[in-house]
């Protein structure tokens, strides 16, 4: 005689309902409620907040479009977040940094990447309006962010030139300037090695 399988079917949808019953039971303010909106940080745009802590916690993403190759805007991703505090209330602030790890958390989440994208097109719709919109994934781990180069800075890029320290000087000094105080020999060019 075969046992009645009634049970087993009625047991797994009543252990689920166990669960979504439990997680009711947690306050609303004990649990991430996951909005997704436009913040502002100083223009339309230029930010997205992500409630994705307990208490309207969240991320505050910084929007910054890379308009460095001529006709193409392309968002440049910036893992380093503002913490978000009052997210669900009526006047969300952000100030302080969020974990990298809550930046690359929030990113997995489709509606998120969506938002993004949405933001960053009328962003880039704002900036530059002749430019395509070239739209790229942001990253979801730490190995795939790609911090932009830095430009090569030489030595004749760090230090003042001597004329203008003199120039300087002088003036603190209370020294009268002289006609050739004023003028700036250039450096000679490189010249080619052999």
């Amino acid at each position: 005689m075969k046992p009645w399988r009634g049970w087993s079917l009625l047991r797994c949808p009543l252990a689920l309902l166990g669960l979504v019953a439990l997680w009711g039971c947690v306050p609303a303010d004990q649990r991430p409620s996951w909005r997704i909106y436009p913040l502002a940080r100083q223009r339309p745009h230029d930010g997205l907040a992500v409630v994705n802590r307990p208490a309207g916690e969240g991320i505050h993403i910084w929007l910054d479009p890379d308009t460095s190759q001529p006709g193409v805007c392309r968002p440049r991703w910036n893992p380093d977040a503002a913490r978000l505090f009052d997210g669900n209330g009526d006047a969300p602030r952000s100030f302080g940094r969020a974990s990298r790890r809550e930046f690359y958390g929030a990113m997995r989440r489709g509606r998120v990447r969506w938002a993004l994208r949405r933001q960053i097109a009328a962003l880039c719709a704002d900036l530059a309006p002749a430019s395509r919109f070239d739209w790229t994934e942001p990253p979801r781990t730490a190995s795939e962010f790609q911090p932009p180069p830095l430009p090569m800075l030489e030595e004749r890029h760090l230090m003042s030139h001597p004329k203008a320290v003199r120039r300087a000087e002088k003036q603190l000094l209370g020294l009268p300037l002289l006609p050739e105080d004023f003028m700036e020999e250039d450096e000679p060019p490189d010249l080619p090695g052999p």
